[in-house]
């Protein structure tokens, strides 16, 4: 909640912000100042309202508001750091001049240069962010474990995260997601948490869609926070028209080959949703499971719990998205236990946590490729449980 809380509290004053710098060269008197003010308030409001009007808007207008109030906030990310450094550095210049007793003025920078410079560079990287958000890429992960059965010298493993299916993500991204996953024929496929993006309106075709991509030992998914923004129930029921069994707080044994374990979302806000969520301790489900096969847990969030080492062998996460857009990853690396990539843990267990499919909100990603991750599972007769190998 206190995230929540200032996370609001930045972007209120990052819209301000905006609005005095934007008003400083865009100098026309009441009139001008009311339009923008009016224009920024709108799109301040839009990522807020968005959840209400999905429930209530045709298909086509969702999409439409969805745009440009995520757009706004994708464009506010670089811009209002970028014009605050400038700020500074405007303050700083004079103090400098006295301290080194020198005739500096040729550093100082203009207001309108100040603003500018941010504001297309603001523009150049959200331009290519919306390229590098479609620019899909297939992460590879190559693991040796000695808790294969005899008759399985491999099990490969198709990880979705963070797709977001929703106003925005639509058949685009998900028909890549899915030549993907034909092409590399998976025994297994996971969805870890926001398959859909809240609101489940106008998706029957794109849970079709899904529906047709198969796979030798099953479709598994678990619940993100979207699925709860959407109503755990809907959401659900779409997971499962879909293909997918969802685990909620269980663990499953596929063919007495590997251990599959689902844990729901329980993030900070997850407390609004609790009676519908599953509450029994996640350390008790893996101890149920069969230790001599190989244990994966799905759980959205990368958080690793202390009780559960030593009852998984591999945890796949997602949440963090790899910040989405920088220099959002900054402040992403200090908020997540795990922040991307693979990981190795105490007790032969290891995580890997995703950078996500698509995208949440903006339709924007900088220095954060999406990714499917392929993960194979190659039988070693060592007792090393888990190690990594280039793939």
């Amino acid at each position: 909640m206190l995230i929540f809380l200032f996370i609001v509290i930045i972007y209120s004053l990052a819209n301000l912000y905006t609005f005095l710098k934007l008003s400083s060269i865009i100098d026309y008197g009441l009139f001008s100042d009311t339009m923008l003010g009016l224009i920024i308030l709108f799109l301040t409001l839009s990522p807020v309202m968005i959840p209400m009007y999905s429930n209530r808007g045709s298909e086509k207008a969702v999409r439409y508001f969805s745009y440009a109030g995520y757009l706004w906030l994708a464009f506010l990310v670089p811009f209002f750091p970028l014009t605050v450094l400038f700020d500074l550095y405007s303050f700083a210049v004079p103090y400098l001049a006295k301290l080194l007793d020198r005739e500096i003025a040729s550093l100082l920078v203009s207001n309108n240069t100040s603003i500018l410079i941010p504001f297309f560079i603001s523009l150049a990287i959200n331009g290519y962010g919306y390229y590098e958000a479609q620019a899909l890429r297939t992460e590879r992960l190559t693991l040796r474990t000695s808790k294969l059965p005899d008759n399985r010298d491999i099990i490969r493993v198709a990880q979705i995260s963070d797709l977001h299916l929703g106003a925005i993500v639509r058949d685009k991204m998900l028909d890549k997601v899915i030549k993907i996953i034909e092409r590399e024929k998976p025994d297994i496929i996971v969805s870890t948490g926001d398959l859909v993006d809240g609101v489940i309106r106008h998706m029957t075709r794109l849970g079709d869609k899904l529906k047709e991509v198969d796979a030798g030992l099953g479709k598994f998914a678990i619940t993100g926070n979207h699925e709860l923004y959407g109503g755990i129930r809907h959401t659900t029921q779409f997971l499962k028209d879909a293909g997918f069994t969802v685990l909620r707080g269980e663990g499953v044994t596929i063919d007495n080959i590997i251990n599959i374990a689902g844990m729901d979302f329980t993030g900070g806000e997850a407390h609004k949703f609790s009676k519908e969520l599953q509450q029994r301790p996640e350390h008790e489900i893996l101890s149920e499971l069969n230790s001599t096969l190989f244990t994966i847990l799905l759980k959205h969030r990368s958080d690793v719990e202390e009780k559960s080492l030593g009852l998984f062998d591999l945890q796949l996460s997602g949440h963090t998205h790899k910040g989405q857009i920088f220099p959002m990853n900054l402040a992403t690396t200090f908020l997540f236990q795990h922040h991307s990539g693979f990981t190795k843990l105490k007790d032969r267990a290891a995580i890997y946590v995703s950078r996500g499919s698509g995208t949440a909100g903006p339709p924007i990603r900088f220095l954060s490729t999406p990714e499917v991750t392929m993960i194979r599972f190659l039988s070693t007769p060592e007792v090393t449980i888990i190690d990594i190998m280039p793939a």
